[in-house]
């Protein structure tokens, strides 16, 4: 295959990966939910009103303390998870979703949608 490219093209200067400027909708939310972790948190936290600490580390396979520690106070600083701690013997501390949290919910239940027909997709190309 014989591709010829013109090496003198001119490409826009905005790299939106290099710009520190809020452009593109979708890099902004991928730097926010990005992250390994935070996508499993938040679908746990969709489906649950308020999990303590431990239920959502049991209920999220493979994560560690300190990931789901980071994870959960970086979804906290983006005000989409809140802490709730309770002044009781043992200490109490709950996690849920902010109402901008949950509203995550409808498009991450329509990107899980859009994967598992992927999958499908994929299955019958393997099988012919």
């Amino acid at each position: 295959m014989n591709v010829d490219l013109d090496s003198n093209v001119e490409l826009p200067g905005d790299n939106l990966y290099e710009n520190n400027d809020i452009r593109c909708g979708l890099i902004y939310a991928l730097e926010i939910i990005g992250h390994k972790w935070k996508i499993p948190i938040i679908w746990f936290l969709c489906e649950n009103d308020s999990v303590r600490y431990n239920e959502l580390k049991r209920s999220i396979n493979g994560i560690n303390n300190m990931m789901l520690t980071k994870s959960l106070k970086e979804l906290e600083e983006q005000y989409l998870v809140v802490r709730t701690q309770y002044e009781t013997i043992p200490p109490k501390v709950e996690y849920s979703l902010t109402e901008r949290g949950r509203a995550l919910f409808p498009v991450l239940r329509e990107l899980n949608a859009w994967g598992e027909e992927q999958i499908k997709i994929i299955l019958n190309i393997k099988k012919e």
